[in-house]
Parts: structure tokens; sequence; C-alpha cells
């Protein structure tokens, strides 16, 4: 089976191809640039480097969100359009899971995170068990004061991971002390060849049906469906 993952939910632009347990080729860019202009490019140009072409294709994976509310569309919506298109199998996979998946080797807790703006961040908690990644707590949309001190109570360290980790670092080592590890620098961009092995072992979604996880409303949206009560 030959798998392309894309992500394009945060400034990370990725794309792998895998084939069997081989990863065959990756592109990664940690710019703020669009994707819509770079993503199809970058599919192409790793396709032409491997001497293939879509039809080589068995499976598109695809990170779903949180994230970026255009970037999480925009790979979404390349992703659904190549899997209908060559008609074969898309999954989707959490983009927090996909950056949590850089912890392989950590013995303890995962805590992945996006910036969500005044406090706030997209999280998860994930762990390594016998070499596969599990989810502890689900993806959410929380403050992040909140999320540590529920993570200080259970007493483990924990690995935070993601470039936002960086805004943040004052007090997660206020609240968690030692217990609150920042990863390398290395670990922080989300790898789409990680991408890839998780989305090979989950089941296809359905091509139309297939949509998004922002984990909360767009501003704008909130505050029009404020505005209608």
């Amino acid at each position: 089976m030959t798998i392309l993952a894309i992500d394009t939910s945060n400034y990370t632009l990725g794309i792998a191809l895998l084939r069997g347990d081989t990863v065959i080729a990756e592109h990664i860019t940690y710019l703020k640039k669009n994707h819509s202009v770079r993503a199809m490019p970058a599919v192409h140009s790793l396709l032409n480097d491997c001497d293939m072409t879509p039809q080589d294709l068995s499976k598109i994976v695809v990170a779903k969100g949180p994230g970026s509310y255009t970037g999480v569309r925009i790979g979404v919506t390349l992703a659904k359009t190549l899997a209908w298109s060559l008609h074969i199998p898309i999954a989707a996979v959490s983009s927090l899971e996909a950056l949590a998946a850089n912890g392989r080797h950590f013995d303890g807790l995962i805590s992945p995170i996006f910036d969500a703006r005044r406090g706030q961040v997209y999280t998860g908690l994930y762990e390594y068990k016998n070499g596969l990644l599990e989810q502890v707590v689900a993806d959410q949309n929380v403050m992040l004061a909140e999320w540590l001190e529920m993570l200080k109570e259970k007493d483990r360290p924990v690995l935070f991971l993601g470039h936002d980790t960086s805004i943040h670092k004052q007090l997660i080592e206020d609240v968690l002390g030692t217990k609150g590890i920042i990863g390398a620098a290395a670990q922080h961009n989300p790898r789409p060849s990680e991408l890839a092995f998780l989305g090979a072992e989950k089941e296809a979604a359905d091509v139309h049906g297939l949509v998004p996880e922002y984990l909360r409303l767009a501003e704008a949206e909130a505050k029009w469906i404020e505005s209608q009560k």
C-alpha cells in the first residue's frame, strides 16, 4: 500500500509518501505562507521525485484539525478531492495526535499544544504503551491554567510538544516544575510520516462526510450565532 499524507493544519506544511513500512519521501516546512498556493505543488513535486503518479496511490491520510481554520480546510479539501477523483480510501487523523507521535521515546504523558489565544490552547493527552500511541484524555479547547492543574494531579512527567509551547513555557514550569518538560526543537514540527503511519491503521472515512475538526467555532461564527439569539 502506498499512502500520501497531508498536513496543512498549522504553519507546518507536511507531505509524506509511505510504502508499506518505508517512508520513501517527506517534505516539511514551517513558514507563515499560503498553504493554498503551496500544498498541491508540494504533492506534485514529491510524486515526481519518487517517479510516481497519483494513480500509484492506495490511500490518502489527512490531518483533520484542530489548528488554523483556513489551514485545516485547505488540507481536508485537497485530501478529499484526491481521494474522490482517484477512487481510493481516505483516513483522517487528529492534528494533535500526529504531533504527539513525536514523543515516541518519552516515558510519560504527552501533551501536544496549539495556541488558541486568550490563555486557551488546543490540546489532548497521549501516551505510548507497547509501542502504540494511545489517547488518555480527549482533544479539547481549554484554558491552559486549568489543563495544567489537571496534569499536576496526575503527578507524572509530561512532555509538551509544538512550536506554541514557547508562548506558555513559563506557566508550564510554574505549575508543573520539573515534571513539565518542553520538547526539543526538532520535535515541535508534526511529521507527515508519523501522520501516515497513524492513518494507515485507521478505518476509511466517508469522503463526502469527512469534515474538519475545529473543536470550537470561529470567532466570527460564534458572534453571528450570538446575534441571532
